[in-house]
């Protein structure tokens, strides 16, 4: 038994555009984005925003001119600690915790993995940025 598919032409003529996020003006590294930052055009981007509420409230990490699409590696999670700025250092482990001041050496977000230096000793260490903007340098 042979089972014959028939497909219409008209159907396939019909091209299907998919709206993709763009920046409404532009905006500066670093900066948050806003509801006001971003409206919608007509594109099919694999690799573009097709949600509003994906954009709001991130951080550009690049320029975003106006009228050109937002794309994955242009924004992140907004930074919580900033270049120079001085932060506490944790170290755990085996029920030990230590703690001392450092100075953060890059800018991070959440869940960043950043250089940091001991102001004690002045080495110079990587550590995770925790959820309240410590440094956990223990792993």
């Amino acid at each position: 038994m042979r089972i014959v598919a028939i497909v219409t032409a008209s159907l396939l003529a019909c091209p299907v555009l998919a709206e993709t996020v763009v920046s409404a003006r532009t905006i500066r590294p670093n900066q948050l984005i806003t509801e006001m930052d971003v409206t919608f055009a007509n594109a099919d981007l694999s690799n573009g925003y097709a949600r509003l509420s994906d954009v709001i409230g991130q951080e550009a990490r690049v320029a975003l001119y106006a009228g050109r699409p937002i794309l994955l590696g242009d924004i992140g999670p907004p930074a919580v600690v900033d270049r120079n700025q001085l932060v506490l250092l944790r170290y755990h482990a085996n029920g030990i915790t230590i703690s001392t001041e450092g100075r953060a050496l890059e800018r991070g977000a959440i869940g960043d993995r950043i250089r940091i230096m001991n102001l004690g000793s002045r080495a110079t260490l990587f550590g995770r940025i925790l959820t309240d903007g410590t440094i956990d340098v223990g792993n």
